[in-house]
């Protein structure tokens, strides 16, 4: 093959680029390779402008939840093919664009890798197949995957890929259908246990209390809204919770929550540092700058913050209970 000393590409004027050539006979700028990845990255940000609506029909007439269950045993199919759509976007879509017409599917060696390492079929089938019937022999199989398997298959190809982008439209992916993981250095990791979700449940089964109850409830289901989240009325919710049982307990319907953690720790019902702990948090959110007063601007919130506040809450609540 010749050696170019100076990129090949045409630019958009129409003259030769005068920069000078790397190993692929392009220069930085207009290397094929980089060029692709550039456009799926654009296109995946301007995917994002899309906007699916507040609420589908169903869901505003009330004939479907809106709030699902954190996914920590269990992989919903919105999230199975999600999870496969951003491999088909970085990885079989640009090999059948831009590769096939060089190489069949039994020369390209991650096709291989996959067919014959991962799913056990026989590789000399590969020669038999066009790429969309490897590809959909590939989805079938994919689509019985226990959910384990799932992770399994893309922590995978994740280090095998070792491309950052990748890995940032998982964890969007996963954070958006309230996934329990995130892929987080060489492996998946569990960010939400099954205990708290556990303890999440027993709180929103109790009846004791039913305005708690209700505070809770909603805290999950506008955390939970996959459109359309609203994570600051969450937490406040969340804080709304803690406050109405502590004014349960405490007989002072028209006191802080402030003040009723002071009158339980008088009544030895609450320990002091437990107080201030928690006395610290409230504060976080009721100070001028925090979650619940107007503010010009929303602050920053995501998904992480407004489950810190519910399971902490929920934690708290319990704990209150057990000192009735």
């Amino acid at each position: 093959m010749m050696a170019y000393s100076q990129c090949q590409a045409i630019t958009k004027s129409g003259e030769k680029c005068k920069l000078k050539a790397n190993s692929t006979e392009y220069c930085h700028i207009h290397n094929p390779q980089k060029m692709i990845q550039q456009k799926r990255k654009n296109e995946y940000i301007q995917s994002l402008r899309f906007q699916m609506p507040k609420r589908l029909f169903s869901q505003r007439r009330g004939l479907q939840p809106i709030s699902d269950v954190i996914q920590v045993d269990s992989i919903s199919p919105k999230l199975r093919m999600d999870l496969w759509n951003i491999l088909s976007e970085h990885v079989f879509l640009p090999q059948r664009d831009f590769l096939l017409l060089l190489n069949p599917p039994a020369q390209n060696k991650f096709i291989r890798f996959l067919w014959g390492n991962y799913f056990n079929y026989r590789l000399d089938d590969l020669v038999e197949l066009d790429y969309s019937d490897v590809i959909e022999r590939m989805f079938d199989h994919y689509r019985s995957f226990e959910w384990y398997q799932v992770y399994d298959f893309f922590e995978l190809i994740i280090n095998h890929l070792e491309e950052p982008l990748f890995v940032q439209e998982i964890n969007i992916a996963l954070a958006k259908e309230l996934s329990a993981y995130r892929f987080i250095g060489d492996v998946f990791t569990n960010i939400t246990s099954q205990e708290e979700l556990e303890m999440l449940q027993v709180s929103l089964n109790g009846s004791e209390f039913p305005a708690v109850v209700n505070h809770l409830k909603t805290a999950l289901k506008l955390m939970s809204d996959k459109e359309n989240p609203d994570y600051r009325n969450s937490i406040k919710e969340s804080i709304s919770a803690v406050e109405s049982l502590a004014k349960a307990i405490t007989g002072k319907s028209n006191a802080t929550l402030a003040d009723c953690l002071k009158a339980l720790e008088r009544d030895n019902k609450l320990h002091r540092a437990l107080e201030q702990s928690f006395l610290n948090l409230y504060g976080y959110t009721s100070n001028a700058d925090g979650i619940r007063h107007a503010m010009s601007e929303e602050p920053n919130l995501t998904v992480a913050d407004a489950k810190f506040f519910l399971l902490s809450c929920t934690s708290f609540i319990n704990y209150l209970k057990s000192k009735i």
